[in-house]
């Protein structure tokens, strides 16, 4: 049968507009959806991509994502205004702070605990004092049966091998977390190496981008040691060291003992907290912030912004233990939530 062109033109528009009937409100739901990038700190990256993934199911027309870059990355793109919100395992600065153009509100969203991690096969369970751990990032104690290590590990099958330490190769919170606990315990630590998120090492240690990077590096190679954030050293199964604090047990990160040992922690009102060396608990432990604009560039993203910030200190905190996190307390989560919608504009 003939099928002339005009007939032919008219079935196809009228498809198209059957099409746009049916799936217009689909495509405008897309369109409006509102975008919201984040990129910074690798520490929380499991637990932030749990947050988007749950916050998406009741917020549809938000689209949230999150790339881990490192805490010194995340900084300085907040301060270049390239992402919508940041985060960082190490609080800005002041100075930091006075270089955002639209003004920034720090946001705790996690307290977690840094693992040490190490790779000898036959030493299960290696205990490292406060004496040690500094001399082995500082590249002072060189040997893995060094008479200090083997003195805490007695009957311990110690290798006479090298120790390999393996660091961050970005600008990291965690490195900050780590070494603001190491120049706590240790004044030759400070002196030498110091507090950073990209600190000079000594010596030529072994590098890993982000977290995720330090466990691949430890995982390859037998006598290495590193640091990651606990939840890496879980899912990567890698050997965690039990760490002397400061009443002298020597403990693995859990999270009932960084509960400890942040539970002593004041949430100021500039929300800055620096985690040297608690009284009780597992000793390496801090704080993850995002970095969020008080100002944004229209209602739709400030709106959007502060949807997210809320829910992650409300609903948001019910994930954290799951993932191996310390929850925000009630009552600073509440503040800081205040502090975003009443701060935040358009």
């Amino acid at each position: 049968m003939a099928f002339s062109a005009t007939a032919f033109r008219r079935a196809v528009t009228a498809s198209a507009v059957t099409a746009a009937i049916a799936f217009g409100p689909l495509l405008t739901a897309i369109a409006q959806a509102v975008p919201l990038t984040g990129a910074g700190a690798t520490f929380p990256v499991p637990l932030y991509e749990r947050y988007i993934a749950e916050f998406k199911k009741s917020n549809p027309d938000i689209e949230v994502s999150y790339q881990g870059v490192g805490s010194g990355a995340g900084i300085r793109q907040v301060i270049a205004g390239t992402i919508d919100f940041g985060g960082s395992d190490a609080a800005m600065t002041d100075e930091d702070m006075a270089k955002v153009k639209n003004g920034v509100i720090l946001v705790p969203t996690a307290g977690g605990a840094v693992a040490v991690v190490y790779n000898l096969p036959f030493v299960p369970n290696l205990k490292v004092s406060r004496e040690v751990l500094p001399d082995i990032f500082a590249g002072k104690i060189k040997k893995w049966n060094d008479p200090k290590i083997a003195k805490d590990n007695p009957g311990a099958k110690l290798p006479d091998s090298d120790i390999k330490p393996v660091v961050r190769a970005d600008g990291s919170g965690t490195t900050f977390i780590f070494t603001n606990h190491l120049s706590a315990i240790s004044s030759t630590f400070k002196s030498d190496i110091g507090v950073g998120t990209a600190p000079k090492w000594s010596g030529n240690p072994l590098k890993g981008k982000g977290n995720s990077g330090v466990a691949k590096e430890v995982s390859n190679a037998q006598g290495t040691i590193g640091y990651v954030e606990y939840a890496y050293a879980k899912q990567n199964k890698l050997q965690t060291a039990l760490i002397e604090n400061k009443k002298g047990q020597f403990l693995p990160p859990s999270i009932r003992d960084t509960n400890k040992a942040l539970s002593t922690v004041v949430i100021p009102e500039n929300n800055r907290v620096f985690v040297g060396d608690p009284d009780d608990g597992y000793p390496i432990a801090g704080l993850t912030w995002l970095m969020v604009y008080k100002q944004y560039d229209s209602p739709e993203k400030a709106a959007a912004i502060k949807k997210f910030v809320s829910w992650i200190l409300n609903d948001g905190q019910n994930i954290n233990a799951s993932l191996d996190y310390v929850r925000i307390p009630a009552k600073d989560a509440k503040r800081v939530a205040d502090a975003v919608n009443s701060g935040v504009t358009p």
